[in-house]
């Protein structure tokens, strides 16, 4: 990973364009400025003006622009961050632009193929695919990219160096995995909210106070997510050793697997696996 140095300023001398200023752009922004980069060289274009305001509130000296082509002037670094259905319609009207100063293109689009991104601006582009995912907006995130070959190893570094700002970022050599990374990370927050909110439930329904059944739930959460990170055991071994034979947790656990749980989550990740191949198709046609 390459980090700001007096020695190495590829980092801090980049200049870097979101074309949609949105949550996860919002993030991105946050963990780009806490590791050192200007916010000065960042661009943000954005036609929904109550978005860019609220950008220029949060990151007071950043530049903001009601129209796409006006970000992505003299910046080495274009990211777009726009639904997988207006994708096409924001990258066209750039291919002109971009073919001429050659940034490094990033998407964070899910299911839109890196192919479909070259036809849509019309050369061969240096593009990242990356599927982030929402703890990013507090420097937890999690995410996967994927480099095309035209990509170089500087700007591999840099893309890694902007998600690595926001959480961990890991590298797949095959972007036909993509998919499959949308539906473990990058929809993966939704299944621990929903696990966290039907145990709170539960709990209210054996008698605990409200409050205190969320505050039990989040904190046995962040306390297994912290155990998992830190300890060598993968989480078969962590769940064994938390498991008493005959014990209440073996209790609950009897229930869960008879219930099939791991035949339900395996059915929940192949379902958004994919859907994310169906946006792939729906909105990456030769004709579009």
């Amino acid at each position: 990973m390459l980090m700001a140095t007096p020695e190495n300023n590829l980092f801090t001398d980049t200049h870097i364009a979101f074309i949609g200023g949105g949550n996860m752009a919002g993030s991105l922004i946050g963990g780009l400025l806490h590791q050192a980069l200007n916010a000065t060289h960042i661009h943000v274009a954005d036609p929904n003006a109550s978005q860019l305001e609220r950008l220029c509130q949060q990151f007071i000296t950043l530049h903001t622009y009601a129209d796409n082509l006006s970000a992505v002037r003299d910046v080495q670094v274009v990211v777009f961050a726009v639904k997988p259905q207006v994708f096409r319609d924001a990258a066209r009207p750039l291919a002109a632009t971009l073919a001429k100063n050659r940034p490094l293109i990033i998407s964070i689009a899910a299911g839109i193929p890196e192919k479909n991104i070259r036809r849509w601006l019309g050369y061969d582009a240096a593009i990242v695919r990356v599927v982030p995912n929402t703890p990013a907006l507090i420097g937890a995130g999690a995410a996967a990219l994927y480099a095309n070959p035209i990509v170089s190893s500087a700007q591999r570094t840099l893309a890694e160096d902007i998600f690595e700002a926001v959480g961990l970022a890991l590298w797949l050599d095959d972007e036909v995995h993509m998919d499959a990374v949308t539906a473990v990370s990058g929809s993966g927050p939704a299944y621990f909210f929903l696990i966290m909110e039907i145990m709170e439930a539960a709990a209210r329904e054996l008698g605990l106070p409200a409050d205190v059944a969320r505050k039990l739930v989040q904190q046995t959460a962040y306390g297994a997510a912290r155990m998992a990170l830190e300890s060598q055991d993968d989480p078969a071994a962590l769940r064994k050793q938390v498991t008493s034979p005959g014990g209440t947790t073996a209790a609950a656990l009897k229930i869960l697997e008879a219930g099939k749980l791991r035949e339900i989550f395996l059915n929940a990740l192949t379902a958004a696996r994919d859907r994310g191949a169906e946006l792939s198709n729906e909105f990456g046609k030769e004709g579009s």
